[in-house]
């Protein structure tokens, strides 16, 4: 009789413990399913984060070359109309020069009739 009592109760923890084991081990399955959406979520999160970044660095980096090229672009323009204008004016200098050189010395003034 001893021994059926031991053989029920080893049977009876048996039991226990193999019923216990898939309830435990579908929570789990779905906890871990849950963990590795979420990490997942998580990582597509971070590289979308990367990726606007980088396209937020690279257009920042752009503005500011397309700025530095405008600036130089900018100067040289200036710097070419002030070489046009001097050069415009120097031009006029002479023309004005050589016309006061080329008129008469003494041209009367008109008279004034009252």
């Amino acid at each position: 009789m001893k021994k059926a009592i031991v053989t029920l109760i080893a049977g009876l923890f048996a039991t226990a413990a193999f019923a216990q084991t898939p309830a435990a081990s579908v929570p789990a399955k779905v906890e871990a399913a849950h963990t590795k959406a979420v990490v997942k979520a998580d990582a597509k999160e971070a590289q979308a984060v990367v990726k606007a970044d980088a396209k937020e660095a690279k257009a920042v980096v752009a503005a500011k070359t397309e700025v530095a090229s405008a600036k130089t672009e900018a100067t040289a323009t200036k710097a070419k109309a002030h070489h046009k204008a001097k050069k415009t004016k120097a031009k006029a200098d002479a023309k004005l020069a050589s016309a006061t050189a080329a008129a008469p010395a003494s041209v009367p003034a008109p008279a004034a009739t009252k």
